[in-house]
């Protein structure tokens, strides 16, 4: 029943937005509500799962988010986007730019969250699609199918590190596999699907797209923009940061001495937020004052960035509310009794337990780690396994059928001015995809080793 329960309210949304027109925010909080009442949460409770859920989901990611917004639009409104993208345009050409996107996310989301990772780089793609006058769903889904396939394999991403430690797993391992399964894992749904569904269906791909998310872009002349150098290096600063935060905890948790002043300070500038925060000062010396370009305007964008947000914020919040209610709702804990003293091999258990808690809980973190506590238990049965195997596993089958319940999709559609059927059609059948296709590859190595 809580299954069917939690059909009933994504069915339920789907009617409030896409026939009743009503706002999407609105119609979560009220699905919540609803979904609430069936999975028989006390009624004095809901409200309380419903603040909790919209005030952990944006407490996890609306300093990052609100910040990230900041650092891109500062890059972007004094012409570093346009540098960047011009540069990219350049190297690898009109034809092969799917590529160039891809390139430039695998580098960027290896380290990156992928709302912090999405935010960065939304605005390059964006002036690029602008140049060269395409859509920009043409760019914008390779861009989400990477960065998606790197939060979800590899670590220093939560969700894989974590896993990883809990299943006995060496990181670096996982690491050098779980790229080796990306890469082809992005080819198939980064290039190869939006080619197909853009040949299927053409008309989805226009131009002219209202992006209010983003906020009104400006143009430049090229000469009139800060050099490539500093550009990029303003645009991964983020990601320079978090390496260093990354590579010196697994050499701490390796080699195993003590903190000192110098570690607990990198491990500090290398956390997500502060990592965010100290680009965005970065960018505010180098995309202006080195440029002569008063704080004033540079406030007005970062102003500007974070109005565009607003509405975006909210319905994140809204999908963090339905995510909670499931939860508190013992969704989770029947998908786990459904498999007790199951037989099957806990690799492709591991992704089947981590597809369903991700379709029905939203979070692929939040699979990921529950997944985790049902299969350690087999593992112990099978000694034989192949632990980096079933840590992939499980991190692909958090990816699976992204829908509205998960907040990178409401990030999608609202950046790239979707609709829903759009965004099911695009990001949700892209997240099954790189699970099923992710699992293959897996089972495939699982062969030879």
């Amino acid at each position: 029943m809580p299954l069917l329960f939690t059909a009933i309210g994504v069915i339920l949304l789907l009617i409030l937005i896409m026939v009743l027109r009503l706002n999407t925010f609105i119609s979560l909080i009220i699905v919540s509500f609803v979904v609430a009442l069936m999975l028989g949460i006390p009624v004095e409770e809901i409200a309380t799962s419903i603040e909790s859920g919209l005030g952990g989901t944006l407490g996890h990611i609306g300093l990052i988010f609100g910040l990230g917004a900041m650092l891109g639009r500062l890059i972007a409104d004094a012409g570093g986007s346009h540098r960047i993208a011009m540069t990219l345009l350049n190297k690898f050409g009109e034809k092969k730019i799917q590529w160039a996107v891809v390139f430039a996310s695998f580098i960027i989301g290896i380290t990156l969250f992928y709302e912090v990772a999405f935010v960065l780089l939304i605005p390059i793609v964006f002036t690029i699609a602008k140049e060269l006058n395409i859509s920009i769903i043409k760019l914008g889904l390779p861009m989400s199918a990477t960065l998606l396939v790197t939060h979800s394999f590899l670590p220093p991403h939560p969700g894989a590190t974590a896993v990883a430690a809990e299943y006995g797993a060496d990181i670096g391992t996982v690491l050098i596999v779980g790229i080796i399964i990306a890469i082809p894992t992005v080819i198939i749904a980064g290039i190869w699907y939006p080619r197909v569904i853009e040949k299927l269906s053409p008309g989805m791909f226009h131009t002219n797209r209202e992006v209010i998310s983003l906020g009104a872009q400006k143009t430049f002349a090229l000469d009139k923009t800060p050099g490539f150098g500093i550009s990029i290096l303003t645009a991964i600063f983020p990601v320079i940061l978090i390496t260093l935060g990354s590579v010196v905890e697994m050499v701490q948790e390796t080699v195993g001495f003590a903190d000192n002043g110098l570690i607990i300070f990198i491990r500090f500038i290398g956390s997500a937020s502060v990592s965010i925060l100290l680009s965005l000062l970065l960018a505010v010396y180098t995309m202006g004052i080195a440029r002569k370009i008063p704080i004033k305007s540079m406030m007005n964008s970062c102003s500007a960035s974070i109005n565009a947000l607003g509405m975006l914020l909210l319905i994140i919040g809204g999908g963090g509310a339905f995510k909670e209610i499931l939860i508190d709702g013992g969704v989770g804990t029947y998908i786990a009794k459904l498999f007790e003293g199951s037989a099957i091999s806990p690799i492709l258990l591991a992704w089947t337990v981590a597809a369903l808690l991700r379709i029905a809980l939203g979070s692929g973190t939040v699979a990921t780690l529950s997944t985790a506590g049902l299969i350690i238990p087999i593992l112990s049965q099978t000694p034989d396994v192949n632990l980096v195997l079933v840590t992939l596993a499980t991190g692909a089958g958090s990816c699976m059928a992204s829908h509205v319940n998960d907040a990178a999709f409401w990030i999608v559609k609202e950046y790239m001015g979707m609709s829903m059927k759009e965004t099911f059609a695009t990001y949700s059948v892209i997240s099954s995809i790189i699970s099923v296709v992710g699992l293959g590859f897996i089972m495939l190595l699982d062969l030879f080793f």
